[in-house]
């Protein structure tokens, strides 16, 4: 099979057989065999239905539904666990992804050998309180991944089978999938124009809460990328400069101390008295939280059952 189509999808019940219809058009016009997996994230309204529907009409619809919402990324995962095609292509229910964009896109993967292709909706038909937070957001995943893409959280993009088969998705990290990948050993990703239409049914199903939770996914999914196999490197380097922070100003206030009682020069003040005593005393014990915190985590890696799981692109 050429090409699985994953769509994620929650009450959008007006949108889907015009989607489907406009999918299987582009499909046979350019001879591609495939799938187009829809998988219901709980809807309340007549989702479903309409896809049993058009499975009866497409032989190409495959469809899951979850008993409740669990979110896109969850969707996604669920979807790439279930899809067969060599390219698999992400998009989303509402329409304001256009299938005429996935030729391109599995062209870019088979013949450019791209691991991910991801859409930058260049011209985007948004809100302002949409595309500001989503520019801060893109630069700050740019600086932290390294990854120069425009548009981390366009919803069309297209993945090698390999990819897919690789990566886990949870959280809210969909937005983050070039990272998790180029983590997993991906490092080939492009990025491709495509065209951003405006919702024709329905309301958008994201609120401002998904900025945070957002901007906590990718803290977790750079903490993870890099120390998730030697969490003592990041604690204990933490908790040992902290340590010796504190060490360091208790020596000084001592040595201060010390200098002038042997100058016989009157010293009021104890050690105690000093600002500095309590700001030494909370970096010691932080230090040492710190390093224990690493030292506790190394053992619960060292014993995890996938201590040792490393992804093998070749064998001999």
């Amino acid at each position: 099979m050429d090409i699985s189509i994953v769509i994620p999808l929650y009450n959008e019940e007006e949108s889907l057989p015009e989607l489907i219809a406009w999918i299987d058009k582009v499909m046979v016009e350019n001879n591609f065999s495939y799938e187009a997996i829809f998988v219901d994230d709980g809807s309340k309204d007549t989702s479903w239905s309409v896809i049993t529907q058009l499975k009866e009409s497409y032989g190409s619809v495959k469809g899951i539904k979850f008993r409740r919402n669990y979110g896109k990324s969850a969707a996604l995962n669920v979807g790439f666990e279930a899809a067969q095609g060599d390219v698999i292509i992400t998009m989303d229910a509402d329409l304001q992804d256009s299938p005429d964009e996935v030729p391109e896109l599995y062209r870019r993967i088979k013949e450019e050998n791209f691991d991910i292709i991801s859409g930058w909706k260049k011209k985007r038909y948004d809100p302002i309180t949409k595309t500001i937070p989503t520019k801060l957001f893109n630069a700050a995943t740019r600086k932290m991944s390294g990854i120069q893409l425009n548009d981390f959280n366009c919803g069309l993009k297209a993945y090698r089978k390999d990819v897919v088969k690789t990566i886990e998705v949870y959280g809210e990290m969909h937005r983050y999938i070039p990272v998790i990948a180029k983590w997993a050993g991906f490092s080939k990703i492009g990025e491709q124009v495509v065209e951003h239409r405006a919702r024709k049914y329905g309301v958008t199903k994201f609120g401002l809460s998904r900025f945070i939770n957002g901007f906590l996914d990718l803290l977790s999914i750079f903490f993870v990328g890099k120390f998730g196999k030697r969490p003592m490197h990041f604690f204990g380097s933490l908790g040992v400069l902290s340590f010796f922070i504190g060490i360091i100003m208790t020596l000084w206030m001592i040595g201060v101390k010390l200098y002038h009682i042997a100058a016989h020069i009157p010293y009021k003040r104890e050690i105690t008295d000093q600002p500095l005593f309590y700001i030494a005393l909370v970096a010691i014990i932080v230090g040492s939280q710190m390093f224990l915190t690493g030292f506790v985590a190394e053992l619960v890696t060292r014993n995890a059952p996938e201590r040792n799981q490393y992804l093998i692109e070749k064998e001999l």
